[in-house]
Order: structure tokens, then C-alpha cells, then sequence
């Protein structure tokens, strides 16, 4: 009996100590700002990202900053898919600061981290994970950010992990983008976060 009040209250302090919530409400982008001049709407309860006609860089950051978190998103390329799905990261103006989780299509290494304005690539899946990507569906990815740990993971998929220390000293907001070159259409739903209480 002691041992079963033990495991009830470990599961309590558990369910406590996270707090799933949801960062996009279906309806329009409150908690998010718009950097640049790429479209970001809400189209049947879905957020759309899609290119504008000066086909630059864009995104879509939130208000507020995550540290430690799960975060869970499903996306849907329309068209040409290369986004992403940025960390700890700031933007000024269409510059960004911070770490991606790469959003692509196949075989452009999707779940991979990439360092902006930096080191460039930091960590590829494996080649034979190129193939996890669902071409024309949803896809599910859950991001995990811990310290200076990243692990991200595609349709259930472990893609990649990583520990390094400029991503564990950053800070700053979660972001969508949109890449330059045009053409880009990407939907999104789900968007989920837990962070620590």
C-alpha cells in the first residue's frame, strides 16, 4: 500500500509539474507576430504560411519566449515545403537569431537542426530517415528542448539529438518561417506546447 501511495503521488507531482498548452487558437494569430512581408493567415481553422509577392524570408514568432518545453505541430506542404520551425530564437526585422528545426521537402533533411547566421548545419537525419516525410499529408513533429539538448522526432520517428551549449545559453521565442525564392505554400495545425510549471 505505502508503495502504491508512493507511485500516485510521483505520477501527481508528474502531471504538475507540466502544463500542456495550445499556441494557436484556430481562429487568428493572437500570441504571434508577423517579421517581414510573407503571408500568414487562418484559413478553416488552419494557420497557412505562404509566400507574398516579394518572396523573401518570413515568420511568424511567438509574444512569448520558451526555454525548456515539448513542443508538438502537424504540418502540411502545399507546395515547395521549405520552412522551419525555429528555437530560442529572435528576430529583427527577416533576420534571425536562433536554431531551426527544418521543415523541408523530402530528402532536404526535415527534423535536421540548422543554425542561422551561424555554423550553418549542425546535425542531418540519416539518409535512410529522409524517407519519414509523408509527401501530400500531414506530418507530426515534436521538438524537445531541455537544457542544452535538443531532440526532435518526425511521425514518431526519432530524427535527430543534439547537445550543444550555445543552444542551451538561448533564448527567445518559437517561429514559423517561410523561406525565400517563392513559390512556398505550408499549413499547420496542432500546435502544442508543455513546458515546465
Amino acid at each position: 500500500m505505502k508503495l502504491f501511495s508512493s507511485l500516485v503521488a510521483l505520477l501527481f507531482s508528474v502531471v504538475v509539474l507540466a502544463q500542456e498548452q495550445s499556441l494557436f487558437n484556430g481562429k487568428d494569430l493572437s500570441g504571434w507576430t508577423i517579421y517581414g512581408t510573407e503571408k500568414w493567415y487562418v484559413e478553416d481553422g488552419l494557420l497557412v504560411s505562404e509566400s507574398g509577392p516579394d518572396a523573401q524570408y518570413g515568420y511568424l514568432a511567438t509574444d512569448k519566449h520558451y526555454k525548456d518545453f515539448v513542443l508538438t505541430l502537424e504540418f502540411f506542404q502545399e507546395a515547395d515545403g521549405n520552412s522551419g520551425v525555429f528555437i530560442r530564437s529572435t528576430v529583427d526585422g527577416t533576420k534571425v537569431s536562433g536554431w531551426q528545426v527544418e521543415v523541408a521537402p523530402k530528402g532536404h533533411h526535415t527534423g535536421g537542426v540548422y543554425e542561422s547566421y551561424g555554423r550553418g548545419w549542425l546535425i542531418k537525419p540519416t539518409a535512410e530517415k529522409e524517407n519519414v516525410l509523408k509527401e501530400g499529408a500531414w506530418n507530426k513533429m515534436k521538438i524537445q528542448l531541455s537544457g542544452d539538448e535538443l531532440t526532435s522526432w518526425l511521425n514518431g520517428v526519432e530524427m535527430v539529438t543534439i547537445k550543444d551549449d550555445k543552444i542551451g545559453a538561448g533564448e527567445g521565442s518559437i517561429a514559423l518561417q517561410i523561406h525565400d525564392g517563392g513559390g512556398i505554400k505550408v499549413k499547420w495545425r496542432n500546435i502544442k506546447i508543455t513546458t515546465p510549471e
